[in-house]
């Protein structure tokens, strides 16, 4: 198993810098094109929480990418972060070994 060593990049960051930084969008205008709170948007940038299926689906029809783009991104960021957090207990499993 390997895991590139690079930092974390949580999917909020991609899109505050990569997205609404050059449209001068602000989350609550993204929000409101997408027909959801305000929160959820200002929290996905602000990285407190992750991008689920449903928010994949909106930003993918918004911006003309794909859901699993959304989706590839915060799970990315997932496993680095608890792979990171289970490094030695990852490091006792034994790896299987077929006959």
């Amino acid at each position: 198993m390997s895991i590139s060593k690079a930092p974390p990049i949580h999917p909020g960051e991609i899109l505050r810098e990569l997205y609404l930084a050059p449209l001068s969008m602000t989350p609550y205008s993204l929000a409101r094109q997408l027909r959801v709170p305000r929160t959820r948007i200002e929290r996905i940038v602000g990285e407190k929480v992750g991008i689920s299926a449903d928010t994949a689906l909106r930003l993918a029809k918004f911006f003309q990418t794909t859901p699993e783009f959304w989706l590839n991104l915060q799970a990315a960021y997932d496993l680095k972060r608890e792979s990171s957090a289970l490094e030695a207990e990852l490091a006792q499993i034994p790896a299987f070994e077929a006959a």
